[in-house]
């Protein structure tokens, strides 16, 4: 496993032009002379790599901020944040008000506990971090490479003819554990020395570097390192007060980062948004509960062990678990159900067969869930699937302004008539894809939007960015369940169901209305995004467990099976649509996309982003979103992810975005997008490779989508 991953990120390395070399056992001993290679398979060496002094590059940044006008004061602490109707306004030190539009929190540590005192939500907490600097060691090479042995949790470096041993451990010590509060004054404190608990990780440094072993140790340092929630940083503004950014939750690799991390923010603040993919330091990745301190102190036991530890595909955390769980989540249970987490919410990756434990076996290669998820794509086609989509974000939008202002921010023309859903993209100024969403006509002068869950909060503060206050606007994500009833038997399940007609005649694809189950009202939704005949049942959350059990009880006649995420996410990959945050982000626009046909310039608004786009129509695309198989497909084999390099004949052209594979077309199946412009048809002649684990698999280009491209099964 571990091989495989190095392997893969110095492939995925060739996309960054990051130069990185796979070595042998021998290359190894050349660059480290000092290490044992007992139990080395091989290792990557980045000759660009180094280290730097601390104090040395922050006062150099320092000076080169100076030159160009910008004034430090040091110990000048900040007492408060001001704030004025939602704002930014200034910052009190001294007890004088320094006014500012902006501000930037990049204060490590202390951000969670200052953004706490203005209602500002800031998931980080330290946690206990040790190294070792040894005494001098003689005949210690002056030029030896920093030392990182992951499956030990170690890391080496070479300082001044002494070697440094630090550890990211696999379950860590939540730092100031009996206040939850770090003291103001603790800037370069360290704690006592916990011996005990870094013992077994010294241990393991003399085997892999004996000559530690006979050296003394100079220095036992303990000191607090603050994490985040899924060990990524914490960048850009949050929903809570507008012109307030952060940047903060470096997770020890704050060195490395700071540079580009600087840069991002600063290109934030002043276009009031990004044009790169870096949803995964969006703090409005998280929610309010992220920062709860019996959530995160708990969590950051494990993710400071994430640096180090594997970083399996389709991994789960297992701290901080079932904080959110919907009413019919024993039912779930009882299907056979392994959950994941979505948005907070405990949503079912897939479902055991033959009563096996609900569990995931990582892997690199064949997945453990293959079987269910072989069981519930096929059955979805052939029969019908039940999907629990209630973790989809959900807002409700109400006004005589409404629609005015959806046209104002959506690139579709938006149907202003009730019972009628818009597909549709929102922009940023340039042009760059924001959103993907669905806005549904409920009633007059009142729409709700559908999103995905992991979008819950940037979708939120996007739409807010640019509503008005005449519009009412309010989140029912918590309030609302939703079933997905998809397939070819979904009609008849549907007319079992309820006594309202279901015919394509009386309810078409595209359209919804208000229906009784049971005498429970029901919003139904004749959409799916798996590419079946299907229906979107939205309902009350407290009577959700109900329907969910009239539905599982109903549908045992049309061989009805319980579907999970990962079923989802593949046949969606067949039907070729897309998904934000993997195969689109403000890095992309709608027609590198394939996304043109969301784009209404017919309708006489000027929204947001319509000026860049208009551009973008006039010039020829750099980049195009495509659809590849492998030639010869095996399930696992390789296992396609994202972040691949895609060749054309002996170049790489583009990077994968999205990777599967169907049991029900037998092939690995790859989105992604590459520079090359030529027509669809003309690039099926050329020869296409996916590279992974630095092996190259040929490729065949797709000019439509596996499943129903002429959507006449989902329109039947």
């Amino acid at each position: 496993g571990r091989w495989q991953e190095l392997q893969r990120q110095a492939t995925t390395a060739q996309l960054f032009d990051v130069h990185v070399e796979v070595l042998n056992i021998n290359q190894i001993k050349k660059i480290y002379p000092v290490i044992n290679e007992k139990d080395i398979l091989g290792g990557i060496f980045m000759p660009g790599d180094g280290q730097a002094d601390p104090i040395g590059v922050t006062n150099l940044l320092a000076k080169a901020a100076k030159e160009l006008g910008v004034k430090i004061f040091e110990k000048n602490p900040v007492e408060k944040i001001l704030v004025k109707n939602g704002r930014v306004s200034g910052v009190k030190v001294h007890n004088q008000t320094i006014e500012c539009e902006y501000l930037v929190l990049s204060t490590g540590m202390w951000s969670r506990q200052i953004g706490e005192e203005l209602g500002v939500s800031i998931p980080l907490y330290p946690a206990e971090h040790f190294y070792i600097i040894t005494e001098p060691i003689k005949d210690l090479p002056k030029d030896l490479a920093v030392l990182r042995d992951f499956d030990d949790r170690l890391y080496l470096k070479e300082d001044a003819g002494k070697l440094l041993v630090g550890v990211f451990e696999g379950k860590s010590i939540p730092a100031f554990g009996k206040t939850n509060k770090i003291p103001n004054d603790f800037s370069f404190g360290e704690f006592p020395e916990n011996f005990d608990h870094f013992e077994p990780y010294l241990e393991a440094s003399f085997k892999r570097v004996p000559l530690i072993e006979k050296a003394g140790i100079r220095k036992f340092f303990a000191g607090p390192e603050s994490f985040t929630p899924d060990t990524n940083t914490l960048l850009g503004e949050v929903p809570e007060i507008r012109n307030f950014f952060v940047c903060c939750g470096f997770n020890s690799i704050g060195i490395g980062s700071g540079g580009g991390a600087g840069k991002v923010t600063a290109e934030w603040m002043i276009n009031g948004h990004i044009n790169e993919d870096l949803f995964i330091y969006d703090i409005k990745r998280f929610q309010r509960f992220h920062s709860e301190i019996n959530f995160i102190k708990e969590r950051i036991t494990e993710t400071l062990g994430d640096l180090y530890g594997m970083h399996w595909p389709y991994k789960q955390h297992k701290t901080s678990r079932n904080k959110k769980l919907f009413p019919y989540h024993e039912e779930l249970k009882k299907a056979g159900a392994c959950f994941g987490v979505s948005s907070g919410y405990e949503r079912p990756l897939w479902f055991t067969l033959n009563n096996e434990k609900p569990e995931l076996k990582y892997s690199y290669n064949y997945q453990n869930w293959y079987p269910s998820v072989e069981f519930e794509t096929k059955n979805a086609r052939k029969n019908v699937g039940l999907f629990d989509l209630t973790a989809f974000s959900k807002y409700d939008l109400k006004g005589e302004k409404t629609h005015s202002e959806l046209q104002k921010i959506c690139t579709a023309n938006i149907k202003n008539e009730i019972g009628k859903t818009t597909y549709t993209q929102m922009l940023n100024e340039d042009g760059g894809i924001e959103t993907d969403l669905t806005v549904v006509c409920m009633d007059k002068n009142y729409f709700r939007i559908v999103t995905s869950a992991a979008n819950k909060e940037h979708d939120k503060f996007h739409i807010l960015k640019y509503l008005s206050k005449e519009v009412e606007f309010k989140d029912v994500t918590d309030e609302v369940a939703c079933f997905g009833v998809f397939g070819p038997k979904s009609r008849k399940l549907m007319s079992k169901l309820s006594n309202d007609d279901f015919s394509n005649e009386n309810f078409k694809f595209g359209t919804c209305k208000e229906i009784k189950i049971n005498n429970k009202k029901v919003w139904a939704q004749r959409l799916s995004y798996v590419g079946e005949l299907g229906f979107e049942l939205y309902v009350k959350m407290k009577e959700s467990k109900e329907i969910y059990n009239l539905i599982v009880e109903k549908g045992k006649e049309y061989n009805l099976s319980h579907c999970g995420m990962f079923a989802m996410d593949t046949m969606r990959m067949e039907k070729g649509y897309l998904h934000w945050g993997h195969d689109m982000s403000p890095e992309e626009n709608q027609y590198e996309a394939g996304l043109k046909f969301a784009i209404s310039f017919k309708k006489n608004i000027d929204f947001v982003g319509k000026k860049a786009i208009e551009k973008i129509k006039n010039k020829k695309i750099k980049k195009m979103m495509v659809m590849l198989t492998l030639k010869n497909s095996k399930p696992g084999s390789p296992l396609l992810l994202h972040d691949e390099p895609i060749y054309c004949e002996d170049k790489i052209v583009g990077r994968t975005t999205s990777g599967n594979y169907s049991f029900n077309y037998k092939k690995n199946m790859s989105f992604g997008y590459i520079n090359l412009v030529s027509s669809v048809k003309e690039l099926t002649k050329k020869n296409f490779f996916i590279e992974v684990e630095k092996k190259q698999y040929e490729a065949f280009l797709h000019e439509q989508s596996l499943h129903d491209p002429q959507n006449k099964i989902i329109k039947s």
